[in-house]
């Protein structure tokens, strides 16, 4: 079950960050903070099911980041540096996309200014990111099974004939 959750979860966030950054129409601050009030109940719901061990929280991670992103002051050098520290599960193409496609919704805030943009970029010129811009929103997680021994010895267990299974030789 908590394979599954996981599995789910990464799907959740996968499409949802590659919706981000496909849409110039959602990156915007109250697209940010509808973000966090929606994964919080998700994680809340996880605790409640007694899940938080799953995994599952953690790959909500880039989403929880791109939101805090999207809520961040977008101006200063300082401002730069704070975004730098706090968006470790994103690549710089991401973070990048991001700020290019924030849109203000009203007249108190306002677009992000290509020098603070280039600003960021020359902070995470020394990360070594991967060259990728959407998330693989079919990857699998693999499944791992449990081993749990038998208390029934191999040579205690019976095989028919019927089963054909004469290379099988007691030793």
């Amino acid at each position: 079950i908590q394979q599954a959750f996981k599995q789910l979860f990464y799907m959740i966030n996968a499409v949802a960050l590659n919706n981000l950054l496909l849409r110039k129409d959602v990156c915007s601050w109250s697209t940010g903070m509808q973000l966090r009030f929606n994964i919080s109940q998700l994680e809340e719901w996880l605790h409640g099911k007694n899940l938080q061990q799953s995994g599952a929280a953690q790959t909500l991670e880039p989403l929880i980041q791109a939101a805090q992103l999207l809520q961040l002051k977008k101006k200063t050098s300082e401002d730069a540096e704070a975004i730098c520290s706090l968006c470790t599960s994103l690549t710089t193409q991401q973070i990048v996309k991001i700020l290019n496609l924030y849109t203000p919704v009203n007249e108190f805030e306002e677009r992000v200014t290509v020098a603070f943009i280039r600003n960021i970029q020359k902070h995470l010129q020394e990360r070594n990111d991967p060259p990728q811009l959407l998330l693989d929103f079919k990857h699998m997680f693999p499944v791992l099974f449990p081993f749990n021994p038998s208390a029934i010895t191999m040579d205690s267990i019976h095989l028919p004939a019927s089963l054909n299974l004469d290379f099988l030789n007691k030793v």
